[in-house]
């Protein structure tokens, strides 16, 4: 019987979709675990090491809180670690201090509870505090209550949660290399991805390819989540120059990487239009003359120059006597009909784009693209 339901081609096409879409989705999470496998790693050191120093070094019995808050400080992420130390170890010092004194003057039970973590969080927000701090002064004062009902005790747990953040800030500053490298990396795909999209469009207007560039632009509209990729690679680069002093010789290539996230956005943007422009004149019949077809062509080939020198860790000036030399190419195009007028002046805005990603600011990118001859 299931084997005759495989026969139809409906089902069949189903269940061939099904399997893409679990073989994707495997290979995602396989991916975001070896790409979160340093910070496992590091938790699960860290909060070993964390309970060692509390009951081996300085023999408390239970020191539960150092591992809990050394793993909650150092989290999942590079960003904010710092504050996260200092958000746990106030909150944990809130809510063990106000749960000691309950313990030991009403003991423990639902409504000493409902009090306690009513107290603690609110003196958690009297203190301006963050969300993580709060959060923690309502989950430790509930543990002491429930767990360790015995009172006289705040000043050894709080000093357990103390060693916790002080272990978390020494592993804060052991970072591996990757997250220094990933920003430009990722700001070389996204310029690899832009030379193609640019060459191929380049060849579909040449081979008057109308599903070419359908496909071609299909591909442009999903490059949003390479510049979101982008950011927050920017964005994790710049939390680990904060939080370690090892890292200083990275320092200036992730802020030059951070600084042309915006940039590089408008830039793909630009593409996008400018291939959408390319298949509405494939779409409407209308041919692109060849002259325009080969500056597309030469344009891919200097965003190659541009990843390349992003990839290397090269200043993206390298990339810049290309783009001057199209933008001075582009004032010798005849503008012709209104498509290509258009596709014209999408182009030339592109070259502004590109010339600001080489170092230029906008007036002086402005200034080098010349006026229609």
């Amino acid at each position: 019987m299931a084997a005759l339901a495989f026969r139809d081609p409906r089902l069949e096409a189903a269940v061939e979709r099904a399997w893409a879409r679990s073989r994707l989705s495997l290979r995602t999470r396989v991916d975001r675990l070896v790409d979160k496998s340093w910070h496992v790693v590091q938790c699960a050191v860290a909060a070993g090491v964390a309970w060692w120093f509390a009951s081996g070094v300085l023999h408390h019995a239970m020191p539960f809180f150092a591992p809990i808050v050394a793993v909650v400080c150092l989290g999942m992420t590079y960003g904010q670690r710092l504050r996260r130390v200092a958000e746990v170890t106030v909150g944990v010092a809130v809510g063990i201090a106000v749960a000691d004194i309950f313990v030991g003057v009403v003991g423990s039970g639902p409504w000493q509870i409902t009090v306690v973590v009513l107290v603690s969080m609110s003196l958690a927000l009297l203190l301006d505090a963050g969300l993580l701090l709060v959060m923690q002064s309502a989950v430790q004062s509930i543990v002491v209550t429930v767990l360790v009902p015995t009172g006289s005790q705040a000043l050894g747990r709080w000093v357990d949660a103390v060693i916790g953040g002080v272990v978390a800030l020494v592993f804060a500053m052991v970072v591996p290399r990757a997250p220094l490298r990933r920003p430009r990396r990722q700001a070389a795909r996204v310029g690899r991805v832009m030379a193609r999209l640019l060459r191929e469009a380049a060849q579909s207007a040449r081979e008057g390819d109308v599903e070419r560039s359908a496909q071609v632009l299909a591909d442009a509209r999903q490059t949003d989540p390479l510049i979101r990729e982008l950011q927050a690679a920017a964005d994790e680069g710049m939390s680990v120059i904060a939080s370690t002093p090892f890292t200083r010789t990275d320092a200036g290539s992730v802020r030059s990487i951070a600084s042309v996230v915006d940039p590089l956005d408008r830039a793909m943007r630009s593409t996008r239009v400018l291939v959408r422009r390319m298949s509405i004149a494939a779409d409407s019949d209308i041919e692109v003359p060849d002259d325009y077809v080969d500056v597309i062509v030469a344009l891919a080939d200097a965003v190659d120059i541009l990843d390349r020198v992003w990839a290397e860790n090269r200043s993206a000036e390298f990339a810049r006597p290309g783009f001057v030399a199209l933008a001075e190419r582009t004032a010798t195009l005849d503008p012709g009909e209104y498509h290509t007028t258009v596709i014209l002046a999408q182009l030339r805005s592109l070259v502004v784009d590109l010339l600001e990603l080489s170092g230029m600011d906008h007036e002086d990118a402005v200034a080098a693209v010349p006026p229609l001859g």
